[in-house]
């Protein structure tokens, strides 16, 4: 098996931020497959976070459970893009700390 080409992003986002993380991910080498830019997959859902008294969260109070509507966004990237992708992530995204899965994906060549 070779070493891994690509990896599966996973983010999650306030609506209201989705398109301006999407641009930032896509300009930093995320989500582009052949002429195709942006590629990228959202579900609806929400989160839930407890922020410590000494947390600045961007909504809810801190010290208690919070529920946010949400965006879960999944994009593909190379590689050798992956920590410039993660510093858009968290320059863009409205979150102190913004919850992040990075998922190693095999690729086709793998089952030849």
């Amino acid at each position: 098996m070779n070493t891994v080409p690509r990896v599966q992003i996973v983010v999650s986002v306030p609506h209201t931020h989705l398109y301006s993380l999407l641009d930032a991910m896509a300009a930093a080498g995320a989500g582009q497959l052949g002429e195709y830019t942006h590629c990228s997959y959202a579900n609806d859902g929400v989160g839930r976070f407890k922020p410590s008294a000494a947390a600045n969260p961007m909504l809810g109070e801190k010290e208690t459970i919070n529920e946010v509507p949400e965006v879960r966004l999944e994009t593909i990237c190379p590689r050798e893009k992956v920590k410039q992708v993660i510093t858009a992530i968290r320059t863009a995204h409205p979150y102190e700390e913004p919850m992040l899965y990075l998922i190693p994906l095999l690729d086709e060549t793998d089952f030849e």
